[in-house]
């Protein structure tokens, strides 16, 4: 990613420097950002971010890796052990040529993606340094990890948007937990990851509509998910008919109109928003056993992280300490 010109105060490689003034403007006593842009254009999808966020959902993304592996996506192993010519594999493992997952394929590729993953973890905690040809080498492990996953009869829709957090990670550089710069480049990453989201749900939205219709939101669909599926904490909503009739016209709703959280704008919206959408995915979780976890990793790329790994003392914008004020100020 090329930085703007000289004119905003950013450096060649798009990053703000300490002691530049750069023609940005703090949010919510955050650190300097550029004024907000509209949704889609070159001014949004460039907004620079601070480092720091980067630092931290990076290691919260490859340390989750191991966790997706050997417990959330534990079952995939199992399919070192199927017959080969149940593999029908997705449509990039029939372009790619990828190879059929036989047990050593499986083996090598899951004990891989997971040591690239530990080892990059480490880097980044130890040194903030993420170096690009690891960070390519967990995406493309895990993306293999999931075309294995995926080519038995069964496509999850909670694994693109940290798949796509997987690969755009890389493409930052250096980031530490304390690094105040404003990044381009790093607004880059986290727009693309917080739009893989949005469009997680709209999509949703959409194949609802178009592979059940209007049964699904008339139908008995959540009222079948809790026979099935449900818990202490569901089972009364069968008592009640219209409840979950009305739940699932929220839903969809709600779905459909996911582009809308792309107009947050302060810290404050963020944080809001993430509590919403994971408020959400619990309250699934509570009611019918189904969480998405990969998806919700990806929604922690939303946070405003450098908040937590920023000095205690403010700076100003030009990056100098605030005057002190006497005491009676």
């Amino acid at each position: 990613m090329s930085g703007r010109t000289a004119v905003d105060g950013t450096t060649p490689d798009g990053t703000t420097p300490a002691g530049s003034a750069p023609a940005t403007r703090a949010l919510d006593g955050g650190p300097a950002v550029t004024a907000p842009a509209t949704p889609g254009t070159p001014g949004w999808w460039f907004r620079p971010v601070p480092l720091a966020r980067i630092a931290v959902f990076r290691a919260i993304a490859y340390l989750f890796i191991p966790v997706d592996v050997f417990l959330t996506t534990a079952w995939v192993r199992a399919h070192a052990d199927v017959p080969p010519e149940w593999y029908a594999p997705l449509l990039i493992g029939r372009l790619l040529h990828l190879p059929v997952p036989t047990h050593t394929v499986v083996v090598v590729v899951q004990w891989a993606l997971v040591l690239a993953a530990v080892v990059l973890a480490a880097l980044v905690a130890a040194t903030g340094r993420a170096p690009r040809l690891l960070g390519w080498a967990v995406f493309l492990l895990y993306a293999e990890w999931m075309v294995i996953a995926m080519s038995y009869g069964k496509v999850d829709h909670d694994r693109i948007a940290f798949l796509i957090a997987l690969a755009v990670l890389p493409t930052v550089g250096r980031a530490r937990f304390r690094d105040r710069r404003s990044s381009e480049a790093a607004g880059w990453a986290m727009a693309a990851v917080f739009v893989t989201v949005m469009l997680t749900y709209f999509l949703a939205a959409w194949a609802k509509m178009r592979f059940g219709g209007l049964d699904w939101a008339t139908g008995s669909t959540l009222t079948r998910a809790v026979v099935r599926r449900g818990t202490d904490l569901s089972l009364w909503t069968l008592d009640v008919p219209w409840l979950l009739a009305a739940a699932q016209w929220v839903m969809l709703v709600l779905e459909f109109a996911a582009p809308l959280m792309l107009l947050v704008r302060s810290g404050r919206a963020r944080i809001a928003l993430v509590l919403f959408l994971l408020g959400f995915h619990v309250m699934v979780y509570a009611g019918v056993g189904i969480i998405f976890l990969p998806h919700c990793i990806a929604i922690l790329s939303i946070l405003p992280w450098e908040r937590l790994t920023a000095d205690r003392r403010r700076t100003s914008l030009d990056g100098r300490p605030p005057p002190s004020r006497s005491a009676g100020g």
